[in-house]
């Protein structure tokens, strides 16, 4: 007679482990951005506003993002209403749209960034520099070796 194999625990997933932390070091940041008026969603793309252009256009948001044209053109209307970019026509073709950081948003990124940064270390200054330097190799194998894309914004 066999007997059934017995369910792994819960806590011995590292999923579940991931998401405890992910959760966690998420909701802090979003609750420190709530006190700017920014969602965590229109940090990253302000933040890569900010790295990778300070002028592009919705599709180049999408596509460095990972998000979907439909998300990137709500968050766009959100940030085009709290006045942090602006969105303008193409004369030539009005289906092309650009999308510019204002100068607000120029100044806020880098207290958003400093926030971030406070946020990861309140959370990370626990692990040693070699721990952080070694977890932080580990999840980016894990996000090259499964193609993950998307940015992290829920």
């Amino acid at each position: 007679m066999t007997t059934a194999k017995q369910p792994s625990e819960l806590k011995s997933h590292i999923g579940y482990q991931l998401r405890c932390i992910s959760n966690a070091v998420s909701h802090s940041f979003a609750q420190k951005l709530a006190k700017h008026e920014v969602t965590v969603a229109e940090w990253v793309i302000l933040r890569e506003m900010y790295t990778n252009n300070e002028s592009t256009s919705p599709g180049m948001i999408a596509e460095f993002t990972g998000l979907t044209r439909g998300a990137v053109s709500k968050l766009i209307d959100r940030l085009v209403r709290k006045k942090l970019v602006s969105r303008s026509e193409a004369k030539a073709d009005r289906r092309f749209q650009q999308i510019k950081l204002l100068p607000i948003a120029k100044e806020l990124i880098p207290k958003l960034a400093t926030i971030a940064d406070e946020n990861d270390h309140h959370f990370f200054s626990v692990l040693s520099a070699v721990e952080q330097e070694n977890l932080m190799e580990i999840l980016i194998k894990l996000i090259e070796t499964h193609k993950l894309k998307t940015n992290p914004i829920e």
